[in-house]
């Protein structure tokens, strides 16, 4: 081997580089240890909120202050932290999810929220084209409109030929001319909303945040590895910031239209009821009446009475004071109840003319503790008919959380020069009128203070609430960083708590490292030194795939913990493809140096065909993949061109120092010399016999598909999954039960121990928002609230605490229609892998033929993959869902199955050229067998690392390791028994040359 000095210098540089790149994360990883212990030993587990604060503060007051000094270097806990090796989710805990800015809202905005019908028909007709089609909403709006009769232009003055638009849009432009300035504006409008959804996080304190816009999609993908408080980062990610200045009536003014209301709504109740007793007698049946009427509520007579008799007023716990905008006191639960009744087209004609725009908006619930009830405050702000305020928070130049003079937590802010004009006005008014302004933020009146003092000049006001240090930090935040220019939805969710996620890495670990030592020892086993000279390469390997990831700020999650012992199996591929080499060369009588040179140099062209294949299938998910699919992806390249680097240079360098003096190395041990030596299989004279068994498997396995059909998870048909986990043994079927009593639907299984089951429901699963979700976690809770420990609490059940033992431990969630968007870019990512793998074999090897024979095995190896999910999932027991981390294993099992093959097909070219008297059969059967050792060593180190994996690692990836295993079983028996033979049946009638020379192959 040429040029040894300079690849001695490059390994020794890399290796240095690479453990120098993850110093930094077992420095900052020390130092998180002792912020542990400091909070752990000043606060209980009971207090989790203050350990946290206390870790963070920790962390904070020596986060400059250097930890290694290493002569001139010195690197602080904030350096370390900022170049350590990411964690994933699934690894760290924290949430990860994709948000949908409504294109919708955009444009209407941009049409002045116009009533113009033929717009608002192509708005709605839009929506019902995108459930069927994989254009944009925005593409869909187009068509819509376009389909629309009558001659329709979007440059009306009614549509986007507007103040906001003049300079863009004139009123002789066509529809396909204001097109692309539409295209523009939403783009611009989503890029305002990426970087407002970026500046909030930024200041959210999360490190190593993951914020991107995906394509040139509405959809931003946020990840925030290590968050804590999931709840208070959705509402974060959620909140349009709409703040609003308005102002507000007084109960003074309102009282009367109060009465007549529910005066109102007692006489259609009265005349809804005549209809209700003729058609039962029956007292239960009555009594769901009156239930309904008063929104369902398990009350007795009196309160039933009351309700049908005063149904607005009797739900009132306190009225408004005189002089004050407050109108009443209501519970939560019944805000739902009083919106219908205030929407009611009688009830809204009660409202005099003046007043006829009044909205009717809900202050911020709190807790009353006498009731045991959450309750809010009920306000009527002077709206108009375009329902815009005469001031809006586009004017806040500056948000601070601070306090006021009785030490409550408010929110100061300062407003632009045009802000502080309107405001002083609107503040004159409500002092000249004794009046009231109500502060409204996303339809939620903050605060609705009085003006005492004269009008305000300068532009600085304060928001005060019933909020804590927190809410009043965010509500800064998002005020500061400003509106979002149109409502962002989770459409595709995922939260884990920090529990399951330093049990990942605790199982992560464990099975990495026995994966590790099996292979240690198999190759020196089975290789004698020369096996001690492949672990070196191996070990210098992990380090340089590790110390690549930490380089590049590469995220590292459990299906790539999974990708590295995939590595790790498949980079003995090589050595074990070189060691085979080198035997058959010295069993040819060869000198050992000759047999050493001919070995690597034999070797290679299979080598690098093996790792193409493969890496070409990885490069695929790499591109198409999300999340923890890129993570598995990202090291599975970095795994395969690092063994590359090692096996044929690292080893390379180990045999030449150890052999030069001419010490003997056989590459083999005393008690592995003679196994699969001299084989003289016949798998030819076999085919048909493996043809039926293939045929029949694949029957059954289409027969299963047809008629049982795959369990698709979320991210093929929506949904949301909960991972919970309990304090003792629970029943599964009980459990399912209960949970569809409360929702209609839902299927719980057992998801690892028995006191740990994956709960899926479709219930709402087309509503998306924070409210919806909370209600759905609540409706949960209650479900299982029996199972929990006694006493178990709502904010405990969510929490996402450091060893929880019970409680909601991950939740997924997938909108279906981004679950429609996977499932068809799923197809498409297979079918593509399928295409690219036939043109680059056909690209390598220069005929059809082979193309064929890789190709219908892959197609029989992927479907008795799926024939075997199909036929098991109802009965194994762990999780065999269909979704992402599934076909990631299926384009794995494609490229592991590609792999043997083109090492046997790249034999069966050598033996044709090396032996051009053979007949084709010949070539095949030796081909065969000469590979055979190399074939079963790979598949055997490989399937003990993954049932590694699958025994101890974790459960949320134990289905995608089954897949593998399946895969590897199947594809170690397809490139023996289908591949070959069906490029055998392809040229036995016709013959094909594989030579450089035009000579015609022999037949059977």
């Amino acid at each position: 081997m040429q040029n040894k000095g300079l690849i001695k210098v490059f390994a020794i540089l890399f290796g240095l580089v690479s453990l120098y790149q993850l110093s930094f994360t077992y420095i900052s990883n020390n130092v998180e240890e002792d912020a542990k212990t400091f909070a752990t030993t000043k606060y209980a587990a009971s207090e989790p909120d203050k350990r946290n604060s206390a870790q963070a503060s920790y962390l904070d007051s020596i986060g400059n202050i250097p930890v290694v000094s290493v002569g001139p270097i010195e690197i602080d806990y904030n350096t370390a932290k900022g170049k350590e090796l990411n964690k994933g989710l699934d690894l760290k805990g924290g949430i990860n999810v994709i948000l949908q800015v409504s294109v919708k809202d955009i444009l209407k905005g941009l049409a002045n929220n116009t009533k113009d019908a033929a717009f608002n028909q192509a708005l709605k007709d839009a929506f019902v084209l995108q459930k069927e089609s994989q254009d944009t909403y925005l593409e869909s709006f187009f068509q819509a409109f376009d389909a629309l009769p009558g001659e329709n232009l979007l440059a009306s003055p009614d549509i986007f030929f507007n103040k906001n638009l003049e300079d863009d849009i004139n009123a002789a432009m066509t529809n396909g001319d204001v097109y692309p300035v539409i295209e523009r504006k939403i783009d611009e409008s989503i890029t305002a909303a990426f970087e407002v959804l970026r500046k909030r996080i930024d200041k959210f304190g999360v490190t190593q945040p993951n914020i991107q816009r995906i394509g040139k999609s509405a959809r931003i993908l946020v990840e925030l590895p290590g968050a804590k408080d999931v709840e208070r980062v959705k509402k974060l990610l959620q909140s349009t910031a709409q703040l609003e200045f308005w102002g507000v009536y007084k109960i003074d003014e309102l009282q009367g239209f109060i009465v007549a209301a529910d005066a109102k709504l007692a006489e259609l109740n009265k005349v809804n009821e005549p209809e209700a007793e003729e058609t039962t007698t029956d007292a239960s049946e009555e009594d769901n009446i009156v239930d309904d009427l008063i929104g369902g509520e398990d009350v007795n007579d009196s309160i039933a009475d009351a309700s049908k008799e005063r149904p607005l007023l009797s739900k009132m716990l306190y009225p408004g004071q005189t002089g004050r905008p407050e109108l009443g006191t209501f519970m939560l639960k019944d805000t739902a109840v009083i919106n219908d009744y205030l929407k009611t087209p009688q009830i809204k004609s009660l409202l005099s003319d003046n007043q006829r725009y009044a909205k009717f908006v809900w202050g911020i619930a709190s807790e009353n503790k006498e009731l045991g009830e959450e309750v809010v405050t009920l306000y009527a702000i002077k709206s108009n008919r375009d329902q815009m305020p005469p001031l809006a928070g586009g004017v806040v130049v500056d948000a601070v959380q601070t306090y006021d003079q009785l030490g409550r937590v408010v929110v100061s802010m300062q407003m632009n020069a045009r802000g502080a004009r309107v405001w002083e006005k609107m503040t004159g008014e409500a002092y000249n009128n004794q009046s009231q302004i109500a502060i409204v933020l996303d339809d939620i009146v903050y605060s609705a203070p009085g003006v005492t003092s004269g009008p305000i000049a300068g532009g600085r006001s304060q928001i005060s609430g019933d909020f804590n240090i927190t809410e009043g930090q965010d509500l800064a935040n998002v005020l500061r960083a400003g509106k979002l220019p149109a409502s962002a939805e989770i459409i595709q969710g995922e939260v884990v708590g920090p529990t399951l996620g330093q049990e990942a890495i605790d199982s992560g670990i464990f099975s990495f490292v026995l994966a590790l030592i099996f292979v240690l020892v198999w190759m020196i086993f089975y290789y004698g030194k020369a096996g001690a000279f492949a672990d070196v390469a191996l070990v210098v390997n992990i380090i340089f795939i590790f110390g690549i990831l930490a380089g590049l700020g590469a995220v590292l999650t459990l299906p790539g913990i999974a990708g590295i012992i995939l590595t790790i199996g498949m980079s003995v591929d090589a050595n074990v493809l070189i060691f085979e080499r080198i035997k058959e060369e010295l069993a040819k009588g060869k000198a050992q140096k000759d047999a050493i040179n001919d070995g690597f140099s034999n070797a290679l062209s299979s080598i690098l065909d093996a790792n193409i294949t493969t890496g070409l299938t990885g490069f695929i998910l790499l591109m198409f993949g999300t999340g923890p699919i890129q993570g598995f992806a990202t090291t599975l390249l970095i795994g395969i061109a690092t063994s590359l680097f090692t096996a044929i240079f690292i080893t390379r360098l180990f045999i030449d120092g150890y052999t030069k003096n001419g010490k003997p190395l056989p590459c083999t041990t005393s008690l592995t010399k003679n196994i699969l030596t001299n084989n003289t299989i016949e798998f030819l004279r076999k085919r048909k016999v493996s043809y039926v068994i293939s045929g029949i498997l694949i029957l059954v396995s289409l027969g299963s598909l047809v008629t049982v059909g795959l369990n698709q998870g979320v991210d093929f048909v929506g949904g949301r999954t909960y991972t919970v986990r309990f304090d003792r043994d629970v029943n599964a079927t009980q459990v399912e039960a209960d949970l569809i009593e409360v929702f209609g639907s839902a299927e719980a299984k057992t998801y690892g121990g028995s006191n740990q089951l994956k709960i899926t429901t479709k219930y709402k699963v087309d509503e998306a928002g924070t409210a919806i979700d909370e209600e759905i976690e609540k409706m949960m809770f209650d479900g299982l609230k029996s199972n929990l420990p006694e006493g178990f609490t709502y904010g405990q059940y969510i929490g996402d605490t450091e060893n929880k033992v019970a409680g909601r431990m991950e939740s997924y969630k997938v909108s279906p229609t981004i679950a429609d968007d996977i499932k068809k870019a799923s197809f498409w990512v297979v079918l593509g892998s399928l295409v690219v793998v036939f043109l680059y074999i056909l690209l390598r090897f220069r005929r059809w033929q082979f193309s064929l024979g890789a190709v219908a095995a892959v197609f029989h190896d992927v479907l008795i993959v799926l024939g075997v999910f199909s036929l098991t999932y109802r009965f194994m027991p762990f999780n065999m869902e269909i979704g992402q981390s599934f076909i990631a294993a299926i384009l794995t099992v494609i490229g592991y199955s590609l792999n043997d093959t083109v090492v046997v097909f790249d034999r069966i070219r050598e033996f044709f050229n090396d032996h051009p008297s053979w007949k084709m059969n010949k070539v095949i059967d030796q081909a065969l067998n000469s590979t055979l050792s190399r074939t079963l060593n790979t598949s055997l180190t490989t399937l003990i690392v993954l049932f590694s994996i699958f025994i101890f690692g974790a459960e949320s990836i134990r289905g995608l390791i089954f897949a593998l295993i399946v895969g590897v079983l199947v594809g170690t028996y397809s490139s023996l028994f289908i591949a070959t033979p069906v490029f055998f049946d392809s040229v036995k009638k016709k013959g094909i040359d594989l030579s450089n020379k035009k000579e015609e192959a022999s037949d059977v």
